[in-house]
């Protein structure tokens, strides 16, 4: 059956995969961005642009555009990753990142909520640097509190779905090669897209509120 996905940060790395192949498969995409690139408005999905994650008004535009449709699954894929350490503790890049990659998706899912059906499915992108557990090399304060903090709301979205039969996943995607890791990563984009995509379709109640690695192993919170 086709399913409306909607994808945000979906103009570049693993979200303009996630969208490319949802398409492939013959699922309707919505891609939301601050701004398309060439290779988004190529797949000829539907894009919503001009929405910063961080930012009342334009997830109100977002929203607006959506009015009236379904969503089968909200993938909340934008983020920030800047690096902060003991002798570059930089307050402003801490804040920004809490703000895309904290209350941007609880932000976004609560504007969207209502589109999403029960059975519906609810996606965060984490990151493993956001287990407490798993941190044997410190550093990237802003990024692993960020992602901490992003895996407890998800955690309460999953129990508080619960009840509508919305499975919440918290997805960390591997080390992949993109922007946002100076193309360094293990894996690539359509790789880490393949695996995440496999992981959204295992999605179900028993899995929702678990962190889990796109390779469908367990993480350590």
């Amino acid at each position: 059956m086709t399913q409306h996905i909607v994808i945000t940060g979906a103009n570049r790395g693993i979200g303009l995969e996630l969208a490319r192949q949802w398409q492939q498969r013959g699922d309707t995409v919505t891609a939301i961005c601050r701004a398309a690139s060439d290779d988004l408005r190529a797949l000829g999905v539907n894009v919503i642009e001009g929405v910063d994650v961080t930012d009342d008004i334009s997830i109100g535009k977002a929203r607006r555009n959506l009015e009236g449709q379904r969503i089968d699954l909200l993938y909340n894929n934008a983020g920030l990753l800047t690096d902060e350490n003991l002798s570059d503790m930089n307050w402003d890049r801490i804040q920004t990142q809490f703000e895309v990659n904290t209350l941007g998706p609880l932000k976004m899912t609560n504007a969207l909520l209502d589109l999403i059906p029960d059975g519906g499915k609810i996606i965060v992108m984490t990151s493993r640097m956001g287990s407490i557990g798993d941190n044997d090399s410190g550093g990237r304060y802003g990024y692993r509190l960020t992602k901490a903090a992003l895996n407890a709301a998800a955690k309460s979205l999953a129990l508080d779905l619960k009840p509508r039969g919305i499975p919440v996943g918290i997805f960390h995607p591997g080390y992949v090669q993109t922007d946002m890791t100076g193309h360094t990563g293990h894996i690539t984009p359509a790789e880490a897209a393949e695996r995440l995509i496999q992981r959204a379709d295992e999605l179900d109640l028993e899995k929702s509120g678990t962190f889990r690695h796109s390779d469908g192993s367990e993480l350590p919170w």
